[in-house]
């Protein structure tokens, strides 16, 4: 991005904060190409004690702003055999599985519907772009449901297995809440997981968080690129 603005979240009226290590809490515009973007820097999380609406507060602010597409990355456990670490997952459907959903109360119509339809949450004409993209720029991505659970601690095996059983590629804890909240926005949306570990349950090893970090890293330029030529083309 060419950055333009940064403004950190602890600035911003209502804005949690992200207590994520790794995660910086900035709100930064800017450019990609000919195209205004605004990106966060660090996301919340449910686990984290947030509610919904305020997890997904800052896609509301994007939509008032004008934004009219939603990228949304994350880090996930590949349970597909086929999925490798480091393997980009384009998510073409997800299972929500938090137990809350962000919608959840008095609906204001200015916003959105009060039951918003949720048959193809991932925008199609996204999705074949960013596979033509990758295949473009020789990146290896798979395509996959993503399902989400609340956090913070791991699944077991038998949740694994459940998981499979049910049409689940890939595990994490979060985006799901920001997709229902964009579709609700009316807002088009791709959504772009990173494989950092294996969650095979009869094979299932201890999670090394420094080996996550690690691929997540490494398979961060890849993301990036693939990301970047998406918002040049839309």
């Amino acid at each position: 991005i060419d950055q333009e603005t940064a403004i950190s979240y602890d600035q911003i009226p209502h804005f949690p904060i992200s207590t994520v290590e790794s995660h910086a809490g900035r709100l930064i515009f800017g450019k990609i190409g000919n195209k205004s973007v605004m990106a966060m820097q660090g996301r919340f999380h449910y686990y984290e004690g947030y509610s919904m609406k305020q997890i997904t507060f800052p896609v509301r602010v994007m939509k008032h702003l004008g934004a009219h597409t939603l990228l949304v990355s994350n880090a996930c456990g590949g349970m597909n055999p086929l999925f490798t670490p480091g393997d980009i997952m384009i998510i073409t459907d997800h299972i929500n599985l938090i137990g809350d959903n962000p919608l959840i109360g008095v609906n204001d119509d200015t916003l959105g519907p009060r039951f918003p339809d949720m048959s193809e949450p991932y925008t199609k004409e996204l999705i074949a772009l960013a596979e033509q993209i990758a295949l473009e720029e020789k990146i290896r991505v798979q395509k996959g449901v993503y399902v989400a659970l609340s956090g913070p601690s791991l699944e077991t095996r038998a949740e694994y297995r459940f998981l499979r059983i049910i049409g689940a590629d890939v595990v994490g804890m979060s985006t799901v809440p920001e997709v229902i909240v964009a579709v609700h926005s009316s807002m088009r949306v791709l959504g772009l997981s990173v494989v950092t570990d294996s969650c095979l349950p009869d094979a299932l090893k201890p999670v090394d968080i420094q080996e996550i970090l690690r691929v997540a890293a490494e398979a961060e330029p890849k993301l990036t690129l693939l990301m970047k030529r998406v918002v040049e083309r839309m």
